[in-house]
């Protein structure tokens, strides 16, 4: 099956022949990194079975958050470091797109303009929450960006994660929303979102030669609730912090031309492809490349750093109102798990079968250095 890596290492190098200095740097490395993901360029680890004496390359990747098939890896670690921040309550996902009259002006001002975009939807959120009508207290607000369609096309737009209640300024109140199904008014929060965007990007670039107009165009804002557990919230959340513009098993086919994709058309719910060249199918791609260092993920709220203290304390404090319960099937779980001895250290992993033989198992012989040095 094709993947993304396999079309950059094939049409990457045309691609920055044909456009030069017009393509990013942030472009650049997206590009360096995954043709260079999983091969030899990068070194990697030697193994050997221990029973027909089969040798086993593996290369390292690229951990580009780019990268189709190093997501994985930062979402298991992502998955380990929340688990001890979230709360045991109902959760809100808040969804918010720009208009397309503002969309190439986000194109050329990625940080500055996608940056404005994610505080303001944390802002509007929290100030909007904190009103006695819905929330009456501090929020807590994860945002992640997201910049693309199904098509791959620009289409800036924030998912965010709000709690299902809030904590007063002293910290010492928990309000719970007053409505269990209902946040706050998608219009309201619209509006507070278009308008806090509209009042930093003003105060950035007081030149900004966007018509008035567009500032009179309603946003579109969505609210769900997700009354799940939290590890049900915590795994769907992680699919969208490090999800990317397509993954490889959205790769139909390549030829010597163009790509073939498949997606969702979002008007009929329909699944359809779509061929496109190489070249633009790289344009399309890159585009949703965020420069070196910006931050895609932020937090808000009750979930901001200086907030830490609340939040864990808080999380005691619900917790003791929810006491776990454990299945009678991890019980005997448990039960049956061997206990090792006494000063009998760590236990080992579980070796590896050979693929080859089936019966061997494969052990570490020498790491393989890259064959050429990385890009700075």
């Amino acid at each position: 099956m094709p993947s993304v890596a396999d079309i950059v290492r094939r049409f990457g190098g045309g691609y920055l022949e044909a456009h030069g200095a017009a393509v990013l740097p942030s472009h650049r490395r997206a590009i360096a990194d995954l043709a260079a993901c999983r091969t030899a360029a990068l070194g990697g680890r030697l193994w050997a079975c221990d029973r027909c004496g089969t040798t086993h390359h593996v290369w390292h990747s690229c951990r580009s958050r780019s990268c189709p098939q190093c997501s994985g890896d930062h979402t298991r670690a992502w998955l380990e470091k929340r688990r001890g921040e979230f709360l045991p309550i109902p959760y809100f996902h808040v969804t918010v797109t720009v208009p397309h009259e503002l969309r190439d002006w986000l194109r050329r001002h990625q940080v500055d303009g996608y940056g404005a975009l994610m505080t303001a939807a944390n802002d509007a959120i929290v100030a909007i929450a904190r009103d006695p009508a819905f929330v009456g207290g501090t929020v807590g607000v994860l945002s992640v960006l997201h910049t693309w369609s199904q098509r791959l096309d620009h289409h800036p737009h924030v998912h965010c994660l709000v709690t299902g209640g809030g904590l007063s300024d002293d910290g010492s109140v928990w309000h719970p929303v007053v409505h269990r199904d209902f946040l706050a008014p998608t219009r309201a929060i619209a509006n507070g979102v278009r308008g806090r965007f509209r009042a930093a990007i003003v105060r950035r670039f007081p030149d900004l030669d966007i018509p008035g107009e567009v500032w009179r165009k309603p946003w579109v804002a969505h609210v769900t609730v997700w009354p799940a557990g939290e590890d049900a919230i915590l795994e769907y959340l992680a699919r969208y912090v490090f999800r990317i513009a397509i993954t490889d098993r959205r790769i139909l086919a390549v030829d010597d031309r163009s790509v073939t994709f498949a997606y969702k058309d979002r008007n009929s719910g329909r699944h359809k492809t779509c061929r496109i060249s190489a070249d633009e199918f790289l344009r399309r791609f890159l585009q949703h490349v965020l420069p070196k260092g910006f931050h895609k993920v932020r937090y808000a709220g009750l979930w901001h750093p200086s907030k830490r203290r609340h939040l864990l304390r808080l999380r005691h404090a619900l917790l003791l109102d929810r006491p776990a319960v454990i299945a009678a099937d991890d019980i005997a779980a448990i039960a049956a798990e061997p206990t090792p001895p006494a000063g009998a250290g760590p236990v080992p992993p579980i070796p590896v079968a050979c693929p080859h033989c089936r019966t061997g198992h494969l052990v570490f012989r020498h790491r393989l250095s890259p064959i050429r040095p990385r890009a700075p």
